[in-house]
């Protein structure tokens, strides 16, 4: 039984190994999802401030604003596709956290009912042991 204790040892360093690197990669996933809503919400901000104003005479910087404007939208497209790109790559990342953990903690109930039916089976050598007492010395 020692055997399948160390075997399940080992099982349970790999699989807590598993779980701090699914647990990093979670990490960055919401690093960059928080990134690039980030992004999203400064180039939203940048559009808004490009906001045209009422002047007479301007017409050039009208239409170099309005430039800028279809430029910042398009990187808002962009930055939009990216933020729901980061959202599925850190959801995807939790479940694999949550499935790694459940690896883990199935990996610790099997240990622990390993040493649980360990202790049972001493227990019961003992009681199914024949009574050893010596006497040392003759009775008096």
């Amino acid at each position: 039984m020692a055997l399948a204790k160390n075997k399940l040892d080992r099982i349970l360093k790999v699989r807590t190994l598993q779980l701090g690197l699914v647990r990093a990669e979670e990490a960055r996933a919401n690093e960059r999802f928080a990134g690039e809503v980030s992004l999203r919400n400064r180039i939203a901000q940048l559009t808004n401030d490009i906001a045209p104003t009422p002047s007479i005479g301007q017409g050039l910087s009208m239409i170099a604003a309005a430039h800028l404007r279809e430029r910042l939208q398009r990187s808002a497209e962009a930055a939009d596709g990216r933020m729901r790109a980061a959202e599925q790559v850190a959801a995807l990342a939790a479940e694999k956290t949550r499935e790694a953990k459940r690896d883990q903690s199935a990996i610790e109930k099997l240990l622990a009912r390993a040493e649980a039916d360990a202790a049972l089976r001493a227990i019961r050598a003992l009681e199914a042991a024949p009574p050893s007492r010596k006497i040392r010395h003759d009775p008096c």
